[in-house]
């Protein structure tokens, strides 16, 4: 029965090892030539837990097997830095600037029946923030967006800049994005995302004398179609023909969006090459920190959270897995003294926030 045991642990052991390496792959291959590795990379923290846990196991059944996880955990501790910060940073915010970012969830218009009251919530909240740049995401619009963008504006405290991009989403109703800032705004522009209704503006602002191109993006979403289930559920259907079509559907799912963002992420990098002043990176990418996406947009950058975050740095909080998937990027002339991820419950997504400033 022992042995039994034992094989069976070891093979457990076997596989999620194999797992955890195959996650490792997903930050170097294009999702276009080869997309297995970035579903193992989607799944990374939980298989990062599992390796953990087996290990555990194994120390105290004193077993030398226990070495196998902790290889595989160790050869990729640099993405577990991406997930989890245990120093606690400095957080001095003197002489910085504040920068938020937040996916609205269209301010929950599809998900409750009091939308105008969570709109106003939501506006009220960042108010008490007092953010100096501001990106958002998944900003609804009934009626005139215009409109929409000076009545926010009005309602944040009336002295911000604005940029705003929305699409078309029925008879009077859009959805976009919109980055408002206290400092002076001297040039606007877009991203076209082909075959996508995936937005990006880039915002070029003077802070103190200095220009800045702030990128606001919203990448492509896996636009599974019963958002309302989770994972589980979708795995625990009774019909068993009905799970695997299920699973079928939700693998393509996943596939075209991980395909999608690679193609945004480049598109997006190569604006970054050529802008003629330091960026600040920020958004939604709907791809976690062992992904493709990530890698090639962060690439030269530095990351808020990896620099001046504390705890998990997990921002989605729906009904799928939680997750990191939203990110404040920045170029490194500058410095990022603090960061927090606000555990406020008005969207699926965490509003994040950076203090950053020149370096001397």
């Amino acid at each position: 029965m022992k042995k039994v045991i034992y094989r069976i642990l070891l093979a457990v052991n076997a596989i999620f090892a194999l797992s955890l390496l195959i996650a490792y792959l997903a930050v170097h291959i294009n999702p276009e030539d080869f997309a297995f590795p970035a579903f193992f990379g989607l799944a990374y923290p939980y298989l990062l837990l599992i390796n953990l846990i087996i290990a555990i196991i194994w120390a105290m059944l004193l077993r030398w097997e226990a070495v196998i996880s902790v290889v595989i955990i160790a050869m990729g501790f640099t993405h577990f830095s991406n997930y989890i910060k245990l120093g606690k940073p400095n957080g001095d915010k003197t002489n910085t600037f504040k920068v938020m970012s937040y996916n609205l969830r269209l301010f929950n218009y599809f998900e409750s029946k009091k939308s105008i009251s969570s709109e106003t919530k939501v506006v009220e909240y960042i108010k008490t923030q007092k953010p100096d740049i501001l990106c958002m995401q998944e900003f609804y619009v009934m009626g005139n967006p215009a409109d929409k963008e000076i009545s926010v504006k009005k309602a944040l405290g009336g002295k911000y800049y604005s940029h705003m991009k929305v699409i078309g989403s029925g008879k009077n109703r859009f959805y976009g994005i919109v980055t408002y800032s206290r400092y002076p705004i001297i040039k606007k522009g877009d991203i076209v995302h082909p075959g996508s209704s995936s937005l990006s503006i880039y915002t070029d602002v003077i802070i103190n004398r200095d220009t800045f191109r702030i990128y606001n993006n919203h990448l492509q979403s896996f636009r599974l179609k019963k958002m309302e289930r989770s994972f589980i559920e979708e795995l625990t259907l009774p019909d068993d023909k009905e799970t695997l079509s299920e699973v079928k559907s939700l693998g393509v799912s996943l596939k075209k969006g991980f395909v999608k963002r690679a193609l945004q992420a480049q598109i997006v990098k190569d604006h970054i090459n050529r802008s003629p002043y330091p960026v600040i990176v920020v958004g939604d990418f709907n791809d976690t920190p062992v992904s493709y996406a990530y890698r090639k947009i962060r690439k030269g950058l530095n990351d808020s959270f990896v620099n001046s975050g504390y705890g998990a740095g997990f921002t989605y909080k729906g009904n799928y897995p939680p997750n990191r998937i939203d990110y404040i990027l920045y170029d490194k002339s500058l410095m990022s003294t603090s960061f927090e991820i606000k555990k406020v419950k008005y969207s699926d997504h965490y509003p994040i926030i950076a203090w950053l400033r020149k370096r001397n």
